[in-house]
């Protein structure tokens, strides 16, 4: 899985994992222990979608914002770990073309809100 940063508008820096094919996106980050504090995963579609996040398997908290095409962040949510079935799953508030994962309360932390730029960049910047 490639590497990569995601860059919010304010200048802080995740670094993340980049989901870009259907068997990365379907994992994301289920069986995690942990994630270094300025760790997630960015997942990256070829266009548009409307698909609903969920926590199966998914043992730590986090939070997940969803990028639209034009790069501004059109949701956020925080989601908690889930062993049920069904777990309770997470929409965006309308399409998008990236959902970043990160440590839940991650975004609140660094001032990243709906209408905050997210653009992904190669992990060296």
């Amino acid at each position: 899985m490639r590497q990569g940063a995601v860059v919010f508008g304010g200048g802080d820096r995740l670094h993340v994992r980049v989901a870009d094919t259907q068997s990365e996106r379907a994992a994301g980050l289920m069986h995690v222990m942990a994630l270094a504090p300025d760790d997630g995963m960015a997942f990256v579609f070829d266009g548009p979608v409307t698909d609903q996040f969920w926590m199966k398997d998914t043992l730590i908290p986090l939070s997940v914002v969803f990028v639209g095409e034009d790069g501004r962040i059109i949701s956020e949510s925080d989601m908690n770990p889930c062993t049920a079935d069904p777990c309770p799953t997470y929409p965006a508030s309308g399409a998008y073309t990236m959902a970043i994962e990160a440590n839940l309360g991650w975004f609140h932390d660094h001032g990243v809100r709906v209408g905050s730029m997210a653009r992904l960049e190669p992990p060296d910047g």
